[in-house]
């Protein structure tokens, strides 16, 4: 007998069917009982059978439910992402680099977690311990990672840091224009923590670029226009930057022979020093270092005999944009006028001075009446302290060449420099720029520089998403390669941008990053058999982000690290 499911109609019944053969022999079934409906059976069915079971002597098997165990889902989609770019670029070639040293740990390996990290979720050293816990690293064949071996990675860093920065360079070499390559230099500075002194310390107090002093190193950046990271240097935190553009244009040739090099730099790195040793740099081809520099207010004096003539001529009744050119110490001086910011710039200047000026009065006039015997709310002045109250808000508004405060004086007095006022009055709106480039027009030149902006992006990268800064730590050699790490993360970053605009995808590398961390990773075991592995499903959008970025879709790689 066996138990059959039977339709009439939308229905289904359960019946027990018992088989036999006819007289003649033929198979033929016939119904023993019809059990009922098979939607109102519920508790009923399982009645029938152990009442059957009880009756044949028999048990019915007991079902257990299976043991399932999960484990914790790991990010993956980032990673996989960052290390199809890592390999696309070839970053692995780095492998060669160490393979030659005495450490018998994977340097590699050890670096490329670091970079990845800065980008994924920047942390301290332990905190990358942390982080690995999270996420789940295709192609690395590390069962482990400690402290102390991320600290030798970065050693080992610092001790090839030559040939990692040939390697990085041959790497970079066929994204750079070897016909014309107009490059951009600029300088910040990298606030670091602690007080101990150590022998050849970066770590020096000087003026950072939010206007504090600070122990800082500073940081030196050349990328091309198109925004490529180039090459980076580490000074110390109180080196004038004007030193710093030299050597390292130097370094830059040496490791890029293009046949042509224009570098754009920002005012604080012109000086008459700066502009001999440029242009005695030549090129391997023989042909000389072009150069496009800002002139910065301090050093206006030395071209306003140059740009007088100039203002009357072309600016005095400008009512537009405009752009002149004329010739300074054998350079070409091209400037650029805006009448608007001007006019911003002279009112302002003047609401400042008027300020200052009643402020002193009023001083002044306190003082007067002091001397007199007159008596007023509050604490006495003195001429002393309000010399130095004066003079102080005097600096704060950066007035000190048209405000001239006697300092030296038994009594508070000060003059106003009416040939200093109209000097800056003259300066007002404009963008001065020296260069010894001849086939460039104003308007290209001007365009150059304005692109040097993108530059203070890359830092605005290095200092918020890839938090650079604080650095913790002591030793230089660490810093140093912790720049380095830094450095190569940008370029990462910076390449992601640029396939991400290409593509006309409207995010930024942080987001994509963001977006396509949410494909995870995950391991189940059941009933205590070998853990089984899987990824979540690839969303449209991850799937377009991928397209963009010029990477392939994750897949569960052969070799796959859960540290």
């Amino acid at each position: 007998m066996f138990v059959k499911v039977t339709s009439s109609g939308s229905r289904r019944y359960l019946q027990l069917v018992e088989a036999y053969r006819d007289d003649l022999g033929k198979p033929k079934q016939r119904t023993v009982a019809t059990l009922g409906r098979l939607d109102l059976l519920d508790d009923q069915l399982d009645q029938v059978m152990a009442g059957l079971a009880r009756a044949t002597g028999k048990t019915l098997p007991v079902q257990t439910p299976p043991t399932i165990a999960f484990e914790s889902a790991r990010a993956f989609g980032d990673v996989w992402a960052l290390t199809e770019l890592w390999h696309a670029l070839g970053f692995d070639r780095l492998r060669q680099v160490f393979g030659r040293t005495r450490h018998a740990i994977d340097i590699e390996a050890l670096l490329r977690i670091m970079v990845f990290n800065r980008l994924c979720d920047p942390e301290s050293k332990l905190g990358v311990l942390r982080w690995l816990e999270t996420v789940s690293l295709p192609g690395l064949a590390l069962t482990s990672v400690s402290h102390q071996q991320l600290l030798r990675a970065m050693d080992a860093l610092v001790d090839q840091h030559e040939a990692v920065e040939k390697t990085v360079a041959r790497l970079l070499r066929p994204l750079v224009d070897q016909e014309l390559s107009v490059v951009f230099y600029d300088m910040t500075t990298i606030r670091a923590a602690g007080l101990s002194e150590q022998e050849s310390d970066v770590r020096q107090f000087g003026m950072s670029k939010e206007g504090l002093i600070a122990r800082q190193f500073m940081l030196g950046v050349v990328q091309t226009a198109e925004g490529l990271p180039l090459h980076h240097e580490v000074f110390d935190g109180n080196t004038a930057e004007v030193t710093t553009l030299k050597p390292t244009i130097e370094k830059l040739l040496a490791r890029f022979a293009v046949k042509r090099m224009i570098v754009v730099a920002d005012r604080g790195l012109l000086s008459q020093d700066n502009l001999a040793e440029l242009q005695a740099i030549t090129l391997p081809s023989g042909a000389p270092l072009e150069f496009i520099l800002a002139v910065p207010g301090r050093r206006y004096d030395e071209v306003a005999d140059a740009v007088s003539p100039v203002h009357t001529k072309h600016f005095a009744n400008a009512t537009g944009e405009a752009l002149a050119e004329t010739q300074w110490n054998g350079l070409r001086l091209v400037i650029a006028h805006n009448p608007e910011t001007a006019a911003t710039q002279t009112a302002a200047r003047a609401k400042t001075i008027d300020a200052l000026e009643q402020q002193a009065t009023q001083w002044v006039g306190k003082l007067d009446g002091q001397d007199e015997g007159k008596r007023h709310r509050g604490r006495k002045l003195s001429d002393g302290g309000v010399r130095a109250k004066f003079y102080r808000a005097v600096c704060e508004a950066h007035l000190t060449r048209i405000i001239r405060v006697d300092l030296h004086g038994e009594r508070f007095s000060y003059s106003i420099d009416e040939q200093a006022l109209q000097h800056a009055q003259l300066m007002d709106g404009k963008l001065l720029l020296i260069t010894n480039t001849k086939d460039l027009d104003p308007e290209q030149l001007v365009a150059r520089y304005k692109s040097l902006a993108d530059i203070e992006r890359g830092f605005r990268v290095l200092k918020s998403e890839i938090e650079i800064a604080p650095v913790h730590h002591r030793l230089p050699e660490r810093i140093r390669a912790h720049a380095a790490i830094c450095f190569i993360a940008l370029i990462l970053y910076r390449i992601m941008r640029k396939r991400l605009h290409a593509a006309a995808a409207n995010t930024s590398p942080e987001r994509a990053l963001a977006q396509l961390r949410r494909i995870q990773h995950h391991r189940i075991t059941l009933n205590g058999t070998n853990p089984t592995a899987g990824l979540s499903t690839t969303s449209a959008e991850q799937s377009a982000l991928l397209t963009a970025l010029k990477l392939t879709k994750p897949r569960l790689p052969e070799q796959l690290t859960l540290l």
